[in-house]
């Protein structure tokens, strides 16, 4: 097989058929990206000091890199990213805090490197305060300001692949965003009448705002995003009954109505160790799981890919927690090496680290996964 465009080789692998090699990620969304410290290392070691990058996570401080880099590194995709809301940008207040457009305050502690939240709005909020509460507007025409005009130029113009990334929290996560995550928890037991309530608003919100993104990039689009942390290093943050009780239904829900307007395959993000989601993700709709964290518990991906590589394509799966950051480049060229062999057969796999690169990552480790998987992602040698 001669060498494969981009576009060609992701959605190959996408479709569970091998490629001429195994597709690769970094950079591309805030659950797949560099963080600023990093970024700056990586630059200077690859002696590209101009090649700057926007932060376009303020939580999470991960960067937006230059095209340059992401054509050093071979990534494989390009992301279009939604814009910032023309009105109620948030406000900043001293200290380094910032309150976000949905009302909950964060702030940099210092010596810090991101963002932890500190204020929560709805904390004390009954269910008749949500109809009172100033949401963000899904219809500000900032969000998708360029967005049709980018995505049509990446795909006419480049032969990438193109990632539409995701905004700022799923519906789950934000709501223990802005109820803060002990009285949430707790609500998921005690107070279901407001949860439902919650994740009502905050689903037709996500509807209204991800249907116009769709309208404008959908049919330029390889891969859609939606992250949604539903688990943790140990398992999952719930049962599998309150699951399906009180989220699997607004996923489903949100998932239809993305498949109905692409044919983008849907990329859903979730750390920790969500072995036991995976059957009702795939019954809602997901093509994509991400990150593979690969140091939670069974999380084993020659495991995974045996269960469940006819049906899902895995997204990551790098160790972040020891290897890139702690290991020698030839440990970081035997992670590679493994997790190839475990995930890349039949095609169904995407390599990349483990979420967010952090800054403890030497650079010079994070530029050999990329050629570790040149060298050893080659199908048909």
């Amino acid at each position: 097989m001669g060498a494969l465009t981009p576009r060609e080789r992701v959605r190959r692998a996408l479709s569970f058929q091998e490629p001429d090699r195994v597709p690769t990620d970094v950079g591309t969304s805030a659950a797949t990206g560099i963080t600023l410290g990093a970024y700056e290392q990586l630059k200077q070691y690859l002696k590209m000091p101009d090649a700057t990058g926007s932060v376009n996570h303020l939580m999470f401080q991960t960067v937006t890199a230059d095209h340059r880099v992401l054509e050093r590194l071979g990534v494989d995709f390009r992301p279009v990213y939604y814009r910032p809301p023309a009105e109620n940008k948030g406000i900043w207040g001293p200290d380094d805090t910032f309150v976000t457009e949905w009302g909950f305050t964060v702030k940099r502690p210092e010596g810090g490197l991101y963002y932890d939240i500190i204020k929560s709005p709805l904390l004390e909020a009954e269910i008749e305060d949500l109809d009172r509460y100033p949401w963000p507007d899904p219809h500000d025409p900032g969000r998708i300001a360029g967005v049709a005009k980018e995505a049509k130029e990446l795909y006419e113009q480049t032969d990438y692949a193109i990632f539409g990334p995701g905004m700022e929290g799923g519906f789950f996560e934000l709501s223990w965003y802005l109820r803060g995550i002990e009285r949430f928890f707790m609500d998921l037991i005690e107070n279901k009448e407001f949860v439902h309530a919650l994740f009502r608003k905050l689903l037709d919100y996500r509807k209204a705002l991800l249907g116009r993104y769709l309208d404008a990039a959908g049919k330029y689009l390889d891969v859609v995003y939606y992250g949604d942390d539903i688990a943790m290093q140990t398992g999952p943050l719930m049962s599998l009954g309150l699951y399906r009780e009180l989220v699997k239904p607004y996923q489903k829900e949100l998932f239809s109505f993305i498949k109905e307007k692409t044919e983008a395959k849907l990329f859903y993000h979730t750390c920790g160790s969500v072995v036991k989601y995976l059957d009702d993700l795939i019954e809602i709709g997901v093509d994509i799981i991400n990150p593979v964290q690969v140091s939670a518990k069974d999380m084993d991906t020659a495991r995974l890919k045996q269960s469940y590589g006819h049906r899902l394509v895995f997204w990551g799966g790098i160790d972040t927690q020891h290897v890139l950051p702690f290991g020698t480049e030839e440990e970081v060229e035997e992670e590679v090496k493994r997790r190839i062999k475990d995930l890349a057969p039949g095609g169904g796999y995407v390599l990349g680290p483990v979420h967010n690169v952090q800054p403890d990552v030497p650079p010079q480790n994070l530029v050999r996964v990329f050629q570790a998987a040149s060298q050893y992602g080659v199908y048909h040698r």
